[in-house]
């Protein structure tokens, strides 16, 4: 007799002002799975991964400071009040410990939280993150914040790094998701999130031998700022670390082509199983 998945259920709420989805079977518990998008982006940025996974797992996104219909973070913020955030939702939706999956700005919440709160952390995916930024990589990231004005950038030159030259019905379709995804941002909330972005690949350095909990470091081959040397290090540098690098990916991988990250996902949760 085939399996069939329990019925999903998904609901959107707020708390503390964090706006939230869950989603996941309704007539028991589940493993949880959260996830934690990256700079511009909204909790929608999960939509592939919400359905992939929710028919077996509890899956919570949600905006994250500055972001989407969540408040602004402090004019000046530290990775600490964004960990904080996902801290409190975990704490408020009784949910723990999770794994908790982070892209990009997301990835350097992800494992701060699993630095200052590894109760609430149980596996950790750090998706397309950036660590130890070379001095080019930092002159690239600064020229990009000084054009910051508190308007809605131009993002064109995003999109191309996020896309490089690939132009094929399907990604033209998704540039498109993305582009109208950026359009919605808070201005000050992008400004002052993409600030701290650009400084906190540091934060973590000399630290990542003390994460307790399995860690997937996984990137794309061909993710310029988020390289798989970067992942390569981080798995290194950490406790009980292993590292993935996607063939042909770049650093949207988990929303342009959803396949190969979520196999990747479900690899590792399959290769570190939660104590029964």
């Amino acid at each position: 007799m085939t399996h069939r998945p329990d019925k999903i259920h998904v609901a959107d709420d707020s708390f503390d002002a964090t706006r939230f989805r869950v989603a996941g079977p309704g007539n028991a518990e589940h493993e949880t799975l959260v996830f934690l998008h990256g700079v511009g982006m909204r909790l929608e940025f999960w939509e592939p991964q919400l359905a992939r996974f929710s028919p077996h797992y509890r899956c919570i996104a949600y905006d994250m400071l500055g972001h989407g219909k969540s408040p602004l973070p402090p004019p000046v913020p530290c990775l600490s009040d964004y960990s904080a955030q996902f801290a409190a939702l975990m704490t408020h939706l009784r949910a723990g410990p999770v794994t908790l999956i982070g892209h990009s700005m997301g990835a350097l919440i992800a494992l701060d939280a699993a630095l200052r709160y590894p109760q609430h952390v149980r596996r950790l995916v750090v998706m397309n993150g950036v660590y130890d930024r070379t001095r080019g990589q930092k002159d690239a990231i600064a020229r990009r914040v000084a054009t910051l004005d508190g308007t809605v950038p131009d993002w064109s030159a995003t999109l191309d790094r996020w896309f490089g030259n690939e132009q094929t019905p399907e990604t033209e379709d998704k540039r498109a998701v993305l582009l109208a995804l950026l359009n919605t941002i808070q201005p000050e909330g992008y400004a002052r999130t993409y600030r701290l972005f650009a400084t906190a690949d540091a934060v973590c350095k000399g630290q990542l031998s003390t994460l307790s909990m399995p860690a997937l470091f996984l990137t794309g081959a061909l993710d310029p700022n988020s390289t798989p040397a970067m992942s390569e290090a981080m798995a290194r540098d950490s406790a009980n670390g292993t590292v993935r690098i996607l063939a042909g990916e770049r650093h949207m991988m988990s929303f342009v082509h959803p396949a190969s990250t979520d196999l990747a996902i479900q690899d590792f949760l399959n290769d570190t199983p939660c104590p029964v």
